[in-house]
């Protein structure tokens, strides 16, 4: 087999200044007043607390949406928006061994910059830069000490608006995870963006993350080889890079993704583009760290990815639930199955851990939570913005050219993104990082072992 389409896209020359002028930062805070709480915050909240940061790039629109109009117009948006999600305005602190959010309106953080360069001349948008992170975060130096704050001294969010030559300009947003998962942010996003075009909110989120408390009294019915106790040691997917570390971007193109769908057919029940992109990855990965045949063929490998639970709870969670409803999900196989196994078997085992991932075992993650403070464990674990559709959503300047989050490359994270409007919206980008002989080693066994479409399953 072999011979297929998948492109390694070349290490590019990234971009290391944006030429960037901070030009005034503020506070802002809720439009109208807000009821004073404590939040209470999930077990799966409570692992998340962690900073994400995304940025949005829009060209230059219709003159009545110049930068400045355009920075009037997020200012009101987000003031105003602030009285649905008040919990951003507020800062974390810990109650009774738990964190939660103190909704105070000590408000959110708003910067303005510029950048001297024209958005044509950051290189490609979709290959990761992480220098991108100033776009989110420049203009509060706060932001830039992570978490080492006190905590009520601590934005949970802040955004920052950047000019560029070209008239384009970005918006970035760096938000502590433990306010929104991916799919409750691009919520978020829609709100935004409905409310800076002068409207109302698109949809009302739901704040009571007490949907998700654990059971009384707590009951862990199930094995969870995925998670680990936090007294053990700490997950090499958690702990800073290596220096040694390259990183790399693969791109799956639709023909790819259809070749590997047929490879895996009539076996697979499930064969979606995500399973087969996730087992073909999983499988290289583990192939270029042993090279030579498995010196422990019955060694299990796990790879991790995560599952959004709303619609899998009894009763099922508000689709307008703003927080955390994601848990990780995993598929096993021995080192033997992933060298010289059919690809069918990778794929059902990366589909058992959705499949596996309904009301009782969610449950049962949430309890093991509170006995357990623990952290996801696994050889692999794929982190997907493919589908969260960030760029697809319409403001009253049009769409972003494309949103992207400031990647921080970790050896046993992969990072699916979706590939640049306009150029292949059914492909995605695979982000790999690597010591570079295992890169290079990964990115043949990427092409080499993807089938032509017509290869013998």
């Amino acid at each position: 087999m072999g011979g297929g389409e998948l492109r390694r896209r070349e290490p590019q020359p990234l971009l290391d200044d944006l030429k960037l002028r901070v030009l005034r930062s503020s506070t802002l805070c809720p439009s109208e007043p807000t009821k004073k709480r404590l939040m209470f915050l999930s077990n799966i909240d409570q692992v998340l607390n962690f900073g994400v940061d995304t940025v949005h790039f829009f060209a230059a629109g219709e003159p009545e949406f110049g930068f400045e109009a355009v920075e009037e117009i997020l200012r009101s948006a987000v003031e105003r928006l602030l009285v649905a999600y008040d919990f951003l305005a507020g800062r974390l602190r810990v109650e009774e061994g738990r964190l939660v959010i103190d909704c105070n309106r000590a408000g959110v953080g708003f910067a303005v910059a510029e950048s001297g360069l024209r958005i044509d001349e950051l290189g490609e948008l979709e290959y990761p830069n992480p220098i991108f992170r100033q776009l989110a975060a420049a203009g509060l130096p706060e932001m830039e000490k992570g978490f080492g704050l006190k905590m009520d001294d601590h934005p949970l969010c802040s955004f920052q608006v950047t000019s560029f030559k070209c008239g384009g300009f970005a918006m970035g947003i760096s938000n502590n995870h433990a306010t929104f998962d991916g799919i409750s942010f691009k919520a978020f996003l829609q709100n935004l963006a409905a409310l800076a075009g002068g409207g109302n909110l698109a949809t009302v989120p739901f704040t009571d993350r007490r949907l998700l408390s654990v059971r009384s009294p707590p009951r862990v019915t199930f094995p969870h080889p995925e998670l680990v106790e936090a007294s053990a040691a700490l997950s090499s997917m958690l702990e800073p890079s290596p220096a040694d570390l390259d990183f790399r971007l693969f791109r799956f193109s639709a023909a790819d993704i259809a070749a590997l769908k047929h490879l895996a057919h009539p076996h697979a029940s499930r064969p979606t583009s995500f399973n087969v992109v996730v087992a073909h990855i999983w499988r290289c990965k583990s192939l270029c760290a042993a090279p030579a045949a498995p010196a422990e063929p019955e060694k299990t490998s796990t790879v991790l990815y995560a599952v959004d639970i709303r619609g899998r709870l009894r009763p099922p969670l508000p689709p307008e639930y703003a927080g955390n409803a994601v848990l990780t999900a995993y598929g096993e196989a021995t080192a033997a199955e992933l060298a010289a196994g059919p690809f069918w078997r990778l794929v059902e085992a990366v589909a058992k851990g959705a499949e596996r991932m309904q009301d009782e075992y969610a449950r049962s993650v949430i309890d093991w939570g509170s006995l357990h403070n623990g952290y996801p464990k696994g050889d692999i674990f794929v982190s997907s913005w493919w589908r969260l559709g960030f760029a697809d959503v319409e403001y009253p300047w049009g769409k972003p050219l494309y949103t992207c989050p400031v990647a921080h490359p970790r050896r046993d994270i992969v990072l699916l993104f979706p590939s640049i409007a306009g150029e292949d919206n059914a492909g995605v980008n695979a982000l790999v990082a690597l010591p570079q002989e295992d890169l290079d080693r990964f990115g043949k066994l990427l092409h080499n072992l993807l089938p032509q479409c017509g290869s013998d399953a």
